[in-house]
């Protein structure tokens, strides 16, 4: 059997590695957070965030700030499950008691919930196809988003269904940490015009006025769900990494609690890293949204002046040459995201046919065969989703809600994972379990928040 043809989700005793003793030697062994975070580092950051800002002012800098860490918690804590067992997302989640027709509910809420996700996925790519007309019109040249996004549907189908874009992801990579590390610069030389950000300001963004998130819970909710980590997807990078295989599977060795541990500080390292990156992200955008559009009047609302609007953000701060700055690495953030999003995302689908029944886990090629042909047709699906709405920013507002759905599942699952599933020997400290439950209790409101406000709302009138 070729390498190609082994399951990259199989643990191997033979795979079991030594590990490392210091902070030098974990950084090695990173990465799963920075995959994970450039999947959804973009369109959450530079349309939601900061259009929460531009509407909201500063009152909502603390729950913005609230998503990052809460989700980072239960990212590392349901890797710690899925590291330490080998389980998939969704063979974990499949463990859950309540089965209907062979599978657990989360299962089926996941592929209610797919629809909804993916217009997300439209939105992502429409709202990369508004950045290149904007590219475009600054050069005199006027075409429209909607034929700017068919060309990006068809170049990153072609991209993502040959299976050859790792030079095209690490050139990605470094355009979204160029942009993001300019948006800093913006955010910093904010400081220095008229909408700089006062310690008033800094009170009110931790004054937790639950007034103003009542005023747009839409907003407010989709940011939640779309600003932050990705629990279930980080799971499936840190199994390919090989986590599960450096831990072994010899539990009778006296020695294997201490290597075990070891390898939960890479994990945590490497959670750590994701946060701090994730955070460093998220904040500069919303300043610059609270700051500069929200003091303008401007609200990014989903029109074909969103990026315009936008744009704001770097020539109020930088000059109008930062103009084409901001549109250039508007483009490749949420081209990125398109990338990185989708390729995350197609994990799942042959796992859903795996635990369902239809598929054996062994069959390596057929599961290969599967993500390339659904990332290959899903920006199609996604650009005809977002011909239909137009709308760039609603249609991330409904994915981002749609997450938002999905909290407490992971805390939930990971909670009785670790506590029904999980070697006693590396449970996590009564301080981790508590926190995870009060994550859990939050996330429920959160989610029952999202059925009111955005589900129900719309149909009570």
């Amino acid at each position: 059997m070729s390498e190609t043809d082994l399951d990259p989700y199989a643990v191997r005793q033979e795979k079991t590695r030594i590990p490392p003793n210091n902070f030098l030697g974990r950084v090695k062994y990173l990465g799963p957070s920075l995959v994970i975070t450039g999947a959804v580092v973009g369109s959450g950051e530079l349309v939601l965030t900061t259009s929460l800002g531009a509407v909201a002012g500063w009152a909502l800098l603390w729950w913005l700030l609230l998503a990052c860490l809460s989700k980072g918690f239960v990212q590392a804590e349901l890797a710690r499950y899925t590291v330490t067992s080998g389980d998939t997302y969704l063979r974990a989640v499949n463990r859950l008691p309540g089965k209907i027709w062979k599978v657990s509910w989360p299962i089926w809420m996941g592929l209610l919930a797919y629809i909804p996700a993916v217009m997300g996925l439209g939105g992502v790519i429409g709202g990369g196809g508004e950045a290149l007309s904007f590219i475009f019109s600054l050069g005199g040249i006027e075409i429209s988003g909607v034929v700017c996004t068919a060309l990006i549907a068809v170049i990153a189908s072609v991209i993502l269904s040959s299976g050859s874009y790792r030079w095209l992801e690490s050139i990605s990579l470094w355009m979204v940490v160029s942009f993001t590390l300019a948006t800093l610069v913006c955010a910093i030389a904010m400081q220095f015009t008229d909408f700089h950000m006062t310690l008033n300001d800094l009170a009110i963004g931790f004054s937790f006025d639950m007034g103003v998130f009542v005023a747009l819970p839409a907003l407010a909710l989709a940011a939640y769900g779309f600003v932050g980590s990705d629990p279930g997807g980080y799971t499936y990078w840190c199994i390919e990494k090989g986590y599960p295989n450096y831990l072994g599977t010899d539990r009778s060795d006296p020695q294997w609690e201490k290597h075990a541990r070891r390898w939960m500080k890479v994990l945590q390292t490497d959670v750590l890293l994701g946060l701090i990156v994730m955070v460093c992200s998220t904040l500069p955008f919303y300043f610059l949204g609270a700051g500069v559009l929200n003091a303008m009047g401007l609200v990014p609302d989903g029109s074909g002046e969103t990026i315009a609007v936008l744009s704001n953000i770097f020539t109020q701060t930088l000059g109008q040459w930062a103009v084409w700055v901001f549109s250039f690495g508007a483009f490749f953030i949420l081209f990125s995201s398109v990338l990185s999003g989708y390729a995350t995302t197609g994990r799942y689908i042959p796992d859903y046919f795996i635990e369902m029944g239809f598929m054996d886990r062994s069959n390596v090629r057929l599961r290969k065969a599967i993500i390339r042909w659904y990332v290959g047709i899903l920006p199609l699906v996604a650009f005809l989703i977002y011909l239909w709405a137009e709308n760039f920013v609603f249609l991330i507002i409904v994915g981002g809600a749609t997450a938002a759905l999905f909290g407490p599942i992971n805390a939930g699952a990971t909670i009785w994972l670790q506590k029904t599933n999980m070697d006693s020997r590396i449970q996590p400290r009564a301080l981790a379990r508590y926190g995870l439950r009060v994550i859990l209790m939050m996330e429920i409101i959160i989610a029952l928040s999202v059925i009111w406000f955005v589900v129900l709302g719309p149909l009570q009138g």
